[in-house]
């Protein structure tokens, strides 16, 4: 396999908030060639799929240490194609098609408060990233009321149990009690989201729901919130479907099973919750 070289680069004037950024070359000229492109429809759909086919891979962010904003264009996990794609849609929605601006947004997108100050800094369950991000109003949620009636009780543990999991949890066994205490504080009640036996309704029974908007799948799984994110895609079938990055497939793909049966195929898949990128 060909080696990557990463370099450091501390993005200047606007700067990114005490983060240097580790990235290969190829990735800066792939973010500026995207934000000098002029989006067809829905901005964020539009962004994603330009990287349908991309490989995917676990764990790109587990590259340094103290952590450091990570750029990564040629392999991507369902996250990391999730903030990508975003931060590209926020960073055209300004006007700008640099990339120093692309990873100020990368950062306020990943990290609490928008700003890297170390691993546990980042947010590293989705409802962290959900709250954070509701809260600075990067986000609004989008839910159709009649249908999305199952309540959610978020009871996370997952990272603090198992830190041997996690590459930077074992070389810092200190963090786990940091990990733990911000696990308690989001635990309990949280909301309603959609059962998956609802996933399968008409695009005019689910409205509020947009090609583009994140999808967020929410899980059983013991001692985890949500496992699995992507786009949403109402497809000629009058269906969702998913765009999202693959551990089946082995790389960013367009679904072409509906929302509902991708769901089906798990038990542990109960569900979405749908969230909408603010951009003016």
């Amino acid at each position: 396999m060909q080696r990557l070289f990463f370099y450091l680069f501390m993005c200047c004037c606007c700067a990114v908030a005490q983060a240097q950024v580790i990235y290969a070359p190829q990735d800066s000229v792939r973010i500026e060639q995207l934000l000098r492109e002029s989006p067809k429809g829905n901005a964020v759909l539009y962004y994603a799929r330009q990287f349908i086919g991309v490989p995917y891979v676990a764990h790109t962010l587990e590259v340094n240490d103290p952590e450091r904003l990570v750029v990564n264009t040629r392999e991507l996990d369902c996250t990391t194609l999730v903030e990508t794609t975003l931060a590209l849609a926020k960073t055209k929605a300004e006007g700008d098609s640099t990339f120093s601006a692309f990873c100020r947004n990368l950062e306020k997108l990943r990290y609490f408060k928008g700003m890297c100050q170390g691993y546990t800094s980042r947010l590293h369950y989705f409802t962290w990233w959900m709250h954070d991000n509701l809260e600075r109003g990067n986000i609004t949620e989008v839910r159709p009321e009649r249908y999305a009636t199952a309540s959610m009780v978020v009871n996370n543990y997952y990272m603090s149990t198992k830190p041997q999991l996690y590459k930077m949890l074992r070389l810092h066994p200190e963090w786990v009690s940091e990990v733990h205490a911000l696990e308690q504080k989001f635990n309990g009640s949280d909301g309603y989201y959609l059962p998956e036996k609802h996933v399968g309704l008409s695009q005019a029974q689910l409205s509020p729901i947009a090609s583009g908007d994140l999808v967020a799948i929410v899980t059983n799984k013991a001692g985890l919130d949500y496992s699995h994110l992507g786009f949403a895609v109402w497809g000629k079938d009058g269906k969702l479907h998913l765009l999202n990055a693959s551990s089946i497939h082995g790389k960013v793909v367009e679904e072409p099973m509906t929302l509902q049966q991708y769901l089906f195929r798990a038990k542990n898949r109960l569900g979405i919750r749908c969230f909408r990128l603010n951009i003016r």
